[in-house]
């Protein structure tokens, strides 16, 4: 963790009603408010009291990364290490896997602030220069994430990255969503746009499998509550075969919709059992199942497998991805 700088925190408001608090601390979401069938404003993405609770040991212990950027690589990787171009690269790891982009990873560095636009789409777009060998990766990599509020009362995230040496990324975001700003998202009904699956091992490892989505406890395809018969718990990785929308998820107590689009070719979606005891902004309480991730992304331990979209960047290539989640009202 810089100990240098203490993180700041920043905020959009659009003139669709959204307002959302984004930290330099791991360009992390603080908050995003966004009206409900009231009119009243709901936090909907899971956040704590202050940019600085996210320095606290007890949190970080915790290992949610609520809000914030994952990288270089989201997700796991197997073997302790990766290999570019016949090179062997260690990672950190536990037990062999590499999670989240390492011990220091995007998530606890402080990122430069370099534009923010408050016009009829605010804006703003933070930036961070991972060097060389940092948490084991080859390469000076420059990236930056802008999130936008756009007039449809959508949140854009948008990473652009570059490299001077042949490297690995998969960049997410780890928003835990909650439409209705607290308790359990078991009474939430999900549509999920997909029709398989990764396989994994019981370490959460990929094994290079599709599994067929139609007729198996995770088939969303037709919309129903997430906390129906038989669930428990997801932290799954889904195929996105197409660009578009993703996941469909409401709350008919709050009367919000939640569209996913992404360009990336999977979603990891996770659901945590529960939380610990955190401070958690304006006092919200949860319960069983408190919220659900999106995180729109490349395949986990890509590199390791010939059937899976590369998640290489090489210094002629921009890294570019794009997901929204647009908010909306129940149609009755």
């Amino acid at each position: 963790m810089n100990k240098l700088s203490e993180p700041k925190t920043y905020k959009l408001e659009s003139r669709s009603g959204l307002e959302l608090e984004i930290s330099n601390l791991g360009a992390t979401i603080l908050s995003l408010k966004v009206p409900n069938k009231k009119g009243e404003l709901v936090n909907v993405v899971v956040g704590l009291s202050r940019a600085s609770d996210y320095t606290t040991e007890f949190y970080l212990d915790q290992g949610l990364y609520l809000g914030s950027t994952i990288g270089r690589h989201a997700g796991r990787i197997s073997g302790g290490a990766i290999e570019i171009e016949g090179k062997r690269y260690s990672l950190y790891n536990e037990n062999g896997i590499h999670l989240h982009g390492g011990k220091e990873a995007f998530d606890k560095k402080i990122w430069e602030v370099e534009a923010s636009e408050s016009e009829d789409t605010p804006s703003i777009t933070l930036s961070y220069l991972s060097k060389h060998l940092e948490e084991g990766y080859p390469g000076n990599l420059k990236i930056s994430v802008t999130y936008t509020l756009t007039l449809d009362r959508a949140l854009k995230i948008a990473f652009r990255a570059t490299t001077d040496q042949t490297t690995v990324l998969n960049v997410t975001n780890h928003a835990y969503f909650n439409l209705k700003g607290e308790g359990s998202i078991l009474d939430h009904e999900l549509e999920l746009k997909t029709d398989s699956y990764l396989d994994l091992n019981d370490d959460l490892i990929p094994t290079g499998k599709f599994n067929p989505i139609k007729e198996s406890s995770y088939d969303y395809s037709t919309p129903s509550k997430i906390g129906r018969s038989g669930f428990n718990g997801l932290d799954d990785i889904f195929i996105l075969h197409e660009e578009g929308v993703k996941a469909i998820i409401s709350s008919e107590e709050s009367g919000i919709q939640m569209t996913v689009v992404s360009n990336q070719p999977a979603v990891v979606i996770y659901t945590p059992p529960k939380f610990a005891k955190l401070p958690f902004k304006d006092g919200a309480e949860f319960e069983e199942y408190p919220a659900i991730c999106f995180e729109a992304q490349g395949f986990p331990d890509a590199l390791n497998y010939d059937n899976f979209p590369s998640t290489l960047l090489k210094p002629s290539e921009v890294f570019e991805s794009e997901t929204s989640y647009k908010f909306s009202l129940v149609e009755k």
